[in-house]
């Protein structure tokens, strides 16, 4: 059994997104009632506060004052999609602190991996600019800070949430050292993503998106794993993995058409384990991006978090070879072997 950290935290619960927002407190209530009784062999992580440093990392100083000047506002939207109260800002800073906090553990050698409940999600956030339900980039920050605090090389991201992560993307995409790797809906929110969109400068060709058509589930998720996006992921050789774990391309979400099934993102997830563990010493974290739907996202974290620790079922749907993976593929040999 591998020793696996969790980091949730009833403060999580304060971000008032307002009635009817998809992104709502309930989404770590559910999960907070759920761990509360499971029987799971987990290593409690405390959340704690990035600094404006930390947050600085990936995100312009001047935006970042914009998210803290929230805290004098009753309610305030960045965008039709982005409102927040004045505890938002604390809250987005103990989400991207949560992680750090877990990563912290991770490089220490107190917990082999681990797994970060937290809100808001982040990957839609621009480096200057809120979007999508999203404040501050957590997992751009988290590789980062690996990389800055802990001197880790290569990071790998892999995003599964239901839209692109344009925010990570173009975090990173001038940096051969941090391999990005999405599937996402397409076309969909928010509008990036497509197969040619590659990398730029040094960074061509680690930006690798699998753009996905409405109705796709886990027969064409786990072809895209077995023939592009593990074959990559081996050849780069992470130093870390950080998984980008959003549960809106379930198929019971309400804001998408994707059809993964709770046992789909677990075999995902053992796909990612096992990179970490021919290539980091087992180093990988996940954080909870998307999913809306409150079973949806309390049986995939479950099943994530049972090969996390090493109790999963061990079997995974079938996958089915898919023309959209054959486009995908023959554009990513420009770059890998595959």
């Amino acid at each position: 059994m591998r020793s696996t950290g969790v980091v949730i935290d009833p403060r999580f619960l304060l971000h008032d997104t307002g009635h009817g927002h998809p992104e709502r407190p309930q989404r770590i209530a559910t999960l907070l009632e759920w761990l509360a009784d499971a029987s799971l062999d987990c290593v409690p992580v405390a959340a704690r506060l990035a600094s404006g440093d930390e947050i600085a990392l990936v995100h312009d100083g001047a935006y970042v004052a914009d998210v803290e000047r929230t805290q004098t506002r009753e309610h305030f939207a960045f965008d039709p999609d982005t409102p927040t109260c004045p505890q938002s800002y604390a809250t987005a800073r103990l989400a991207a602190g949560g992680f750090l906090a877990l990563l912290d553990e991770i490089v220490a050698d107190r917990i082999d991996n681990g797994f970060a409940f937290v809100r808001p999600p982040g990957p839609n956030a621009e480096r200057d600019r809120a979007m999508g339900f999203c404040l501050f980039t957590n997992v751009a920050i988290g590789a980062a800070y690996l990389r800055r605090r802990h001197g880790v090389g290569r990071v790998l991201i892999v995003d599964w949430d239901l839209h692109h992560g344009n925010g990570t993307q173009h975090m990173f995409e001038r940096d051969p050292e941090v391999l990005f790797v999405s599937t996402h809906q397409y076309p969909f929110y928010p509008g990036t993503g497509a197969l040619d969109e590659s990398g730029r400068g040094d960074g061509e060709g680690f930006t690798v998106n699998l753009p996905l058509p409405a109705g796709s589930g886990d027969a064409v998720f786990l072809d895209a794993f077995e023939r592009v996006i593990m074959p990559i992921a081996h050849r780069f050789a992470p130093e870390f993995v950080l998984i980008s774990a959003g549960f809106d391309a379930h198929v019971r979400d309400p804001l998408g058409d994707l059809r993964v099934s709770a046992a789909g993102f677990a075999a995902m997830a053992r796909s990612l384990l096992d990179v970490a563990a021919e290539h980091s010493g087992g180093r990988c974290a996940a954080i909870l991006e998307g999913g809306y739907d409150l079973t949806a996202i309390r049986d995939s974290s479950a099943a994530v978090l049972a090969e996390f620790s090493g109790a999963g079922a061990g079997s995974a749907p079938p996958s089915v070879a898919a023309p959209v993976i054959d486009e995908i593929a023959k554009r990513q040999r420009r770059y890998w072997r595959l």
